[in-house]
């Protein structure tokens, strides 16, 4: 057995407490230079960087000493060199998602998911892969994909979680059924201890490690301070851990047991970075099953769901998640996933139910012989897919679940904090009785689903932070749960960690004896106490540094143009809406966020411009208000897309809170040269239709056209766009029989002839730059039956304007295209509108301006670009036929707002066979693309990701369909191809 002065020296080690001292300013500004001479990669001191990294996904906000981005592995091994001469703490970041608030610290943060990207080896043959710790899951497992394998764990945030932060948490996902926790698939860790020590740890037997405890040196310490807490605590480790296949709770020494092979990688998987940095990491793969099918059943609700698992496990599925009513209720409420909710039977609570085979015919055989087999537990029927793009879909519904269900219109917010217990399955349906009982009694709101396959639940709760009862309520809530989990024989953490939010509780869950294990672990790796402290050993209050705890967490809403109908009236709610989840952070697909994609920058996601907004408006680290540098920069490479208000789950409008922030950033200040020449383009264009062959040639002489772009801030790899020769409204005058003026008489007239009447807007884009657009929008309204009415005047919704928060100008502007459209307001007429980016403003921001104007809040739900109105108006139009290939580019506003079906659709009906090869922004974005400089970079690479290309490589037999201005002129420009509005092809297949 082992001597006793190692266990005496692990029972008296002390192990630094997580509320330390604040690391002195003086002390962080010499290790910020330290660390600047020692590696290539970013050193981030500044209180932007701090502001940006004080929060993950969870309740908690620590602000970090500062952030460091490595390069490489030598840059990793020196942050941490540097970090322990200077004494400072140290924790790992990966995609920042933790809910239980692992990823923030008052320590230097390192985010490994810049650079640390590498897959450094993929061996088919041996089905294992050794991968860098920011390796993205999805890239993983595209890389595994073509030898049949993949990595099994698979959370909700497989196409932004990195290995590192799995290996952290030991994440599992809707596949663990498959083969295990992400610690089940670990081979090997290269590891490096804070006191320099490196070493690749795995399975060990007795002989090698009785060989490095004899070797001596810091290695031979370690492990024989493992080897004693395995003898040590051996036996009570058997006893009390639960045999759950869902325990994340705690560290696992249950892998160092002689049975579980003293397997120090797997022991490590799950630490949350409290004990050692992960250099790289060796992972198993698994064959990955060719075939697929869900099988969806129906039950009156989630509890009779619950019920039903024990018995659909028996069936053999490779995945089983439930769902419950109140999180389609809040799907249903956001108008999210609408079409994909049909795919589900009836009912108020569901299993998705995945089978795997060798190809989808036997897949779907098996998903239908469990439900022949079960039909009598789900009373509200069954649902078998076989397509892959409809199981697509029903998952797409499961994955939305933390978004959807963290905001939901009229409701307050939910948040973590009891998001991820885990009972045995058999006992799932009681223990969920047992925890909604609890719920009900302190009254909270409250939605579940989760891993039911394993017993693993998810949950947020509209916890009550503001208020002094209420985060007192929380902590005796929390208490109460995590008794009556632990009761069950389950676990407080199944997938999440325990971090700050759990952690305080471990002793409930497996005693003092072997909580006083935890700390003789980490104790062994990390003597000093510098990794991640104050998380899971020796750990902060579950209710300290609560990021929304009283009135420092709700900052009194500053008065703002905007009114944030949707947020109390409150920029600070609107910028809560972030709930970390990260899906801005997605490299590839969906619509948001094109800065992100490009520059892969924190702060220029989505989650990280609402995050530096909430600091700038809480000013304890931004302290510059509504002048901050920080917050500009990170706005200065938003396009506006508004693809995060369509993408986002919780909806975050970061366009929105740009304009409002540049708005009061400029008050009093010059704005840009661009801001001036294309901010203000309605104006311009008007003085340029007296004489636009001048204007044209202006811009295009060599000296002039230079120092017009100088002078307009446009990129010299850009031309300007070229005014028409006569705009929208002379060239409709002179088909009379297109359309009328909108005026009172003329819509009391054409309402007596009893005609279908619409309006047409004429916005600036159309009127003066693509008037043959407006003019065929006319023909095709006429030919479906319509009168076309068009506003007379100086009209203009503004769309420029707020991208330069000029917003007291487009409010003036809106106001009056209110009092023009007045007439047909009051008829009840619907608007058509070419260009998207101007529809959205008539859906958007109209409301966002005038929320109590009864007049905005009707146009903006009847307003609609032309494949809209045709869809929902004239479904039966006579289309005629095209029968040609359509690459279609959607605008980013459409997209995000109403999306694109429709035109889509259309397209199809007239026999064009459609392509669609971005599914975000183009890159132009209105100004932004034309601006000197990093935009034009920006945009530039944005588009060659896949748009551009896609147009140049297309034959010249293919249309290119862009409804949007600026979509217009990144392909003009860009590829070469001239791009028809899609009322242009309509036009041209009109029936002669």
């Amino acid at each position: 057995g082992p001597s006793a002065e190692p266990v005496a020296r692990l029972r008296h080690q002390e192990v630094p407490r997580g509320d330390r001292a604040p690391f002195p300013s003086e002390a962080a500004r010499a290790l910020a230079d330290d660390l600047s001479r020692r590696i290539e990669g970013e050193v981030r001191f500044d209180a932007g960087s701090r502001a940006l990294y004080a929060t993950d996904g969870s309740n908690y906000r620590q602000v970090p000493i500062g952030v460091v981005r490595p390069r490489d592995r030598d840059d990793l091994e020196a942050v941490v060199a540097v970090c322990h001469e200077h004494d400072a703490p140290v924790t790992l970041r990966g995609g920042g998602t933790s809910l239980a608030g692992q990823a923030c610290n008052v320590a230097v943060v390192v985010d490994c998911s810049r650079h640390l990207t590498r897959i450094l080896e993929l061996d088919p043959g041996a089905r294992t892969a050794r991968v860098e710790p920011g390796v993205v899951l999805d890239d993983l497992r595209a890389a595994a994909a073509p030898h049949g394998l993949t990595f099994a764990p698979d959370p909700a945030t497989h196409d932004r979680c990195t290995l590192g932060g799995m290996l952290g948490n030991d994440s599992c996902g809707v596949h663990s059924l498959l083969s295990g926790r992400t610690s089940d698939n670990v081979e090997s860790l290269e590891v490096l201890t804070y006191d320099g020590l490196r070493l690749r740890v795995g399975r060990t037997d007795e002989e090698a490690v009785a060989r490095f405890v004899a070797e001596g040196g810091r290695r031979g310490e370690l492990y024989g301070r493992l080897r004693d807490i395995r003898d040590r605590w051996g036996d009570e480790v058997r006893d009390r851990f639960p045999r759950i296949p869902r325990l994340v709770s705690g560290y696992a020494l249950d892998r160092l047991l002689p049975e579980r092979g003293f397997d120090v990688a797997a022991a490590l998987v799950g630490t949350e970075g409290t004990c050692a940095t992960v250099l790289s990491a060796t992972v198993r793969l698994v064959p990955n099953p060719a075939g697929r099918a869900l099988l969806l059943l129906g039950f009156p609700d989630v509890l009779a769901a619950a019920d039903a698992v024990p018995a659909v496990l028996e069936s053999g599925p490779i995945g089983l998640e439930g769902v419950s009513g109140p999180m389609f209720d809040a799907l249903r409420a956001k108008r999210l996933h609408l079409p994909d909710l049909e795919l589900f039977p009836d009912g108020a609570g569901w299993l998705l139910a995945e089978y795997g085979a060798d190809d989808d015919v036997a897949a779907e055989a098996g998903a239908r012989r469990a439900a022949e087999r079960l039909a009598a537990l789900h009373p509200n029927g069954s649902r078998v897919l076989a397509g892959r793009a409809e199981q697509t879909r029903a998952w797409r519904v499961r994955e939305s679940a933390l978004g959807a269900t963290a905001q939901a219109p009229g409701q307050p917010p939910t948040w973590p904090g009891w998001e991820d217990s885990a009972v045995p399955p058999e006992h799932l349906g009681d223990y969920l009785r047992e925890l909604v009982r609890l719920l009900d009694r302190f009254g909270y709101r409250h939605a579940l689903y989760g891993h039911f396959g394993q017993g693993c639940v998810h949950l947020r709760i509209d916890f009550d932070f503001r208020s002094t009862p209420g985060t007192a309520a929380f902590r005796r809530f929390v208490t109460e749960a995590a008794d009556l989990v632990v009761g069950f024989g389950g676990s407080l953490s199944g997938e999440h960690g325990d971090g700050q939010a759990r952690a305080e509780l471990l002793p409930r869950m497996f005693g003092p004896s072997l909580v006083e294990a935890f700390g003789a672990f980490k104790a062994a790796w990390d003597p000093a106490g510098r990794m991640n402290p104050g998380k899971v050993v020796e750990p902060r209050p579950l209710d300290a540094d609560l990021r929304l705890a009283g009135p420092a967490g709700w900052p009194p809403a500053p008065p703002t143009t905007f009114r944030f109908p949707d947020d109390e009236g409150s920029l600070t709610s609107a910028t809560l809406r972030c709930v970390g989840v990260g899906a801005c952070r997605r490299e590839d697909g969906g619509v948001m966020c094109p800065s992100y994609q490009a520059t892969r920058e924190e702060r220029h996601s989505t989650r990280g411009r609402a995050h530096l907004l909430y600091e700038m408006l809480r000013g304890e680290v931004l302290e510059d208000g509504w002048r901050s540098r920080a917050v500009k920069d990170a706005l200065d490479l938003c396009l506006a897309c508004k693809g995060c208000k369509g993408d986002c789950p919780v909806r975050v409008d970061v366009a929105t809170y740009k304009a409002e922030f540049l708005s009061h950033f400029y008050a009093g200040r010059p704005r840009p040269r661009s801001g001036y020449a294309m901010g203000l383009i309605h104006w311009w264009a008007r003085l340029a239709a007296h004489a636009p062959a001048a204007a044209n040639a202006a811009g295009r002489a060599p000296v002039l056209g230079r120092l017009a772009r100088l002078l307009a801030g446009v990129d010299e790899r850009r031309t300007l766009p070229a005014f028409a020769d006569r705009t929208f409204r002379d060239a409709l005058a002179d088909e009379a029989d297109l359309a009328t003026a909108l005026s009172a008489d003329a819509v009391a007239s054409s309402g007596r002839a009893g005609g279908r009447r619409v309006v047409l807007w004429p916005d600036t884009f159309t009127e003066h730059f693509r008037p043959a657009a407006g003019l065929a929008t006319a023909r095709v309204l006429g030919a479906a039956g319509f009168e076309v009415l068009v506003p007379g005047g100086d009209v203009c919704c503004g769309r420029p304007l707020y991208d330069y928060g000029f917003l007291g100008q487009a409010r003036r502007l809106l106001r009056r295209s209110l009092d023009v459209l007045e007439p047909a307001i009051d008829a009840g007429l619907p608007m058509v509108v070419p260009e998207p980016s101007c529809a959205s403003v008539f859906r958007d921001e109209l409301v966002g301006l005038f929320p109590a104007d009864d007049r905005a809040r009707w146009l903006s739900r009847r307003t609609f670009t032309l494949g809209e109105f045709l869809a929902d108006h004239a479904p039966s139009f006579a289309l005629g036929r095209l029968d040609r290939p359509v690459l279609y580019h959607g605008h980013c506003h459409q997209k995000a707002l109403a999306g694109t079906d429709s035109d889509e659709t259309i397209l199809r009906r007239l026999g064009a066979t459609v392509s669609a090869p971005e599914a975000g922004c183009c890159g132009m974005a209105g100004a932004f693309g034309f601006e000197a400089g990093e935009h034009c970079d920006v945009s530039l690479r944005i588009g060659e990701r896949r748009l551009l290309p896609a147009a140049r490589a297309a034959d010249p037999e293919t249309l290119v369909v862009a409804d949007g201005f600026s979509c217009f002129e990144q392909l003009r420009q860009g590829s070469g191809r001239q791009p028809l509005h899609l009322a242009e092809v309509l036009a041209q297949a009109l029936p002669r």
